[in-house]
């Protein structure tokens, strides 16, 4: 299995992409795209074009540089492209659940790039199953694959709206068919898509706008919930496949996952962000002499902290920006050592000094605890730890891979317990309604569930990542490279 980081945070969702590029080679703008929105996931990506007859796919293990080169790029021609930067929140984090997912119509090939997880897997893939369906992963995105591929000679709006109506949960999609790009967003609008122009003939829709302006597009569109994107040769063209009762978009997208360079719902993040960090320092003040943020997520936070308390803002920590996820396990020794091999402490900034340390989430607070412990090994006096996302009570079961409730810090204790747990001198959380006004929204603008346990769709009892995989050992696992399917040994 590949070394993932003990970071307590909540893992990041997925990034997907959709290219129609008439004057322009799709497989390359997808490779920067996906660059991008690396920060999404990092346990696979994947790209699938078409040249306007047929689709060719390559997908695998590991980070989009080290998965694509200019040899696998130029094995990929063509106008018309999907891509997908996998963290596996349903399925385990093997070659045959990596993205996009490939199928066959009677309309031709297409394949299927999904963030976010549906709350009724286990149900639809029996219901699948009895119509005959031959199931290739244990991913609920090949069930979406499966419902569109069943429907789409009805067309691309018919297939469209199946899938939304047997598909409960959280999904944003691209679809790539051998003439269209599809787009499409849950009828809650739980994950992010946006679509926009590129270059005089060209469009481009990504998870986040941070991904356009590297591929020379402009963002012009967010999808709204249950809004879908049809992409072809007559042009764009925006179609509401289902009715949306409400908008409710996950509000970590704004505290954390998101780059805060992105925009959604017409706000930029870092300004947010900003926002979130100068109404922590009303609701929580600290007597203290500066403030610190944990890089990077913490830095806009800790920025309107320092503006609104009148504390100097100072880095304490300098984060090593060069260490990805890893197929190389670190021996014990390493591994203990933690978050020393990411963050190095300023000693001349933080010695003698009262810090407010800025940071944007609490999930098992393991994390936080070794943070707070390095800051007073550099000389720290006292170390007031500011949160700008509310206490985590809740699980996600939305696409977001977290803590069971039983391993979440604020679930199971009280502040003063928590306080006490990460060895803080004091710890304040941004309340859910100073981070929702920050936002520039209303509550009922987001799903809160993790914080306050209102899920806007109810959950299965059954709900689980791995509730579809096979214990280990069960055999080769299939995978499409170049359209082909070929057999792969197991992926331990």
């Amino acid at each position: 299995m590949p070394f993932r980081d003990e970071e307590d945070r909540p893992k990041e969702e997925c990034g997907i992409l959709g290219v129609y590029a008439p004057e322009q080679d799709a497989a390359r703008v997808a490779f920067f795209g996906l660059f991008a929105l690396q920060h999404r996931g990092q346990e696979s990506t994947g790209i699938a074009v078409s040249d306007g007859s047929c689709v060719r796919m390559h997908k695998d293990m590991g980070l989009v540089a080290n998965v694509f080169n200019e040899q696998i790029l130029n094995t990929l021609p063509g106008h018309l492209a999907v891509g997908h930067n996998r963290y596996s929140t349903m399925g385990a984090s093997v070659l045959r659940n990596a993205q996009p997912v490939y199928c066959q119509s009677l309309v031709g090939e297409i394949a299927v790039a999904h963030n976010g997880n549906l709350i009724n897997a286990r149900e639809l893939r029996g219901e699948l199953q009895d119509e005959g369906e031959q199931l290739d992963t244990t991913s609920d995105s090949e069930l979406i694959a499966r419902i569109l591929v069943r429907h789409l000679q009805d067309g691309p709006e018919a297939a469209v709206r199946e899938v939304m109506r047997r598909a409960k949960g959280a999904y944003s999609c691209t679809v790539l068919t051998p003439k269209a790009v599809i787009g499409f967003r849950d009828p809650l609008g739980i994950r992010p898509l946006t679509v926009g122009r590129m270059g005089e003939t060209g469009y481009f829709m990504a998870s986040e706008s941070c991904a356009f302006g590297p591929v020379g597009a402009t963002p012009d569109h967010e999808l709204k919930p249950g809004e879908m994107a049809i992409i072809d040769a007559s042009g764009l063209r925006l179609v509401q496949g289902a009715e949306a009762p409400r908008r409710a978009m996950c509000l970590f997208e704004f505290i954390y996952f998101a780059r805060p360079d992105s925009r959604m719902y017409g706000e930029l993040l870092y300004a947010v962000r900003e926002r979130m960090g100068q109404q922590l320092a009303r609701e929580h003040p600290a007597d203290a002499d500066i403030v610190v943020p944990v890089p990077d997520s913490g830095i806009p936070a800790a920025l309107g902290f320092s503006e609104v308390s009148g504390l100097p803002y100072r880095e304490g920590m300098i984060k090593s920006r060069y260490i990805h996820r890893t197929f190389i396990s670190p021996d014990q020794r390493l591994r203990e050592l933690g978050v020393k091999m990411k963050l190095t402490p300023l000693e001349e900034h933080i010695r003698g000094q009262r810090l407010v340390l800025v940071d944007d989430s609490i999930v098992r607070g393991t994390t936080t605890k070794k943070i707070v412990g390095l800051l007073f090994e550099a000389g720290a006096k006292e170390v007031h730890v500011r949160i700008t996302a509310p206490p985590i009570r809740f699980p996600c079961f939305y696409g977001i891979d977290m803590a069971s409730k039983g391993e979440l810090a604020a679930a199971v204790m009280s502040l003063d317990e928590l306080s006490n747990h990460v060895g803080a001198t004091s710890l304040g959380f941004l309340s859910i309604e100073g981070a929702v006004a920050a936002a520039g929204q209303s509550k009922n603008d987001f799903c809160l569930a993790c914080f306050n346990g209102d899920y806007p769709l109810a959950i299965p009892p059954d709900m689980s990542k791995h509730a579809f995989d096979e214990p280990p050992g069960m055999g080769q696992m299939a995978a499409v490279t170049h359209g082909q399917p070929r057999l792969l040994e197991p992926v331990e």
